[in-house]
């Protein structure tokens, strides 16, 4: 079902209330870089945020018209992955703003997930997205002060509409533990050869990527696989220095294998990422070569304007993130944010 067209003040006033009108956000600049764990201020989707209740949040955030990575596609739509990186931001932001979890904590993920209302991410206009989330936060096998467990449930929505729901769940430790686990978990990966796998780059366009230094997906020549590029020198995917894969760069390289396997060439609109449950069992090591293992590809309707793929990561045979797609035909336009001068009373 196609939504109407949102008006908006103007940039310089631009505010967010919930369902009550009771409590403003703003939009005029990213909240600090340290508390969303990134190095470029470029990168902070995050803009502010109010405490409802003990544990219940409205987070504001900014979605760029474009951006060096998480482009649009033909249509103008918003890649959904950025959705994903800001429940990520948002689950390190409010432990350390709220609840006094330390700066030097490491976070730990082991599942996120979102999904989109209707058959397609919102669709920007002629100005940058501003959205909100609704966050509800559960301690789970909490440990303080060295170990925190926990759960963050998002809703996302936009002037009091719901756009789509999330969740990202994790621990955070003190360096000592996360020494300790890094250590154990380094020393559970086999060794091998994937090193002597020959691999091809794939053309950027065919993954739904405009740059060639973003394409994550490498396909095995000899036979038929498909692997993980990993570049530590990328200055998003690796915005600042990792010891492990990041979650984000398995994320790209599951969407960049999932648009490549949907996009067919077949009659009607092509299909688009609509949502992604993550679970996250090991970490990724740098030094260690990556298949991207097709672990399941269906219709679950029974028609082909509905896929699901599953996506697991693999090193040296040790699976250490499983991923679950769905990809869905848009069957109307979505939002476009049409900026307006008209004042918000």
């Amino acid at each position: 079902m196609s939504r109407p067209a949102l008006e908006a003040s103007a940039p310089a006033a631009r505010t967010a209330y919930d369902s009550n009108g009771e409590h403003g956000l703003s939009f005029q600049q990213p909240v600090p870089r340290r508390l969303v764990h990134r190095a470029a201020v470029a990168e902070v989707l995050l803009t502010d945020s109010v405490r409802l209740g003990e544990h219940r949040f409205l987070v504001a955030a900014q979605w760029p018209r474009d951006h060096a990575l998480h482009n649009p596609d033909a249509a103008g739509r918003t890649d959904p992955l950025l959705f994903a990186e800001t429940i990520r931001q948002m689950f390190v932001y409010l432990p350390h703003t709220y609840f006094g979890i330390p700066l030097t904590h490491r976070f730990i993920g082991d599942g996120l997930s979102f999904d989109f209302e209707d058959a397609a991410p919102l669709k920007v206009g002629a100005a940058p997205l501003d959205v909100v989330l609704e966050a509800e936060w559960t301690w789970v096998g909490n440990r303080p002060p060295n170990r925190y467990g926990m759960r963050l449930d998002v809703v996302l929505t936009i002037d009091g509409q719901v756009y789509g729901r999330g969740r990202i769940s994790g621990i955070a430790v003190d360096e000592r533990r996360y020494s300790l686990l890094r250590r154990r978990d380094a020393g559970a990966c086999p060794a091998g050869d994937g090193d002597a796998v020959e691999r091809t780059a794939v053309a950027p366009a065919a993954v739904g990527r405009l740059r060639g230094k973003d394409c994550v997906l490498e396909r095995g020549v000899r036979d038929g696989s498909w692997w993980l590029r990993v570049d530590t020198d990328h200055a998003i995917f690796f915005d600042h220095p990792s010891d492990h894969v990041p979650l984000m760069v398995a994320m790209e390289g599951a969407r960049q294998l999932g648009h490549l396997l949907v996009h067919d060439g077949g009659p009607g609109a092509p299909l688009v990422l609509v949502s992604a449950q993550v679970e996250c069992l090991a970490f990724g090591e740098l030094d260690v070569p990556t298949e991207l293992v097709v672990e399941e590809a269906d219709e679950p309707t029974g028609d082909p304007a509905l896929r699901r793929l599953r996506i697991s990561s693999y090193q040296n045979g040790r699976p250490f993130v499983s991923i679950t797609t769905l990809w869905s035909r848009p069957v109307a336009p979505r939002l476009a944010y049409i900026p307006t001068q008209a004042a918000r009373p």
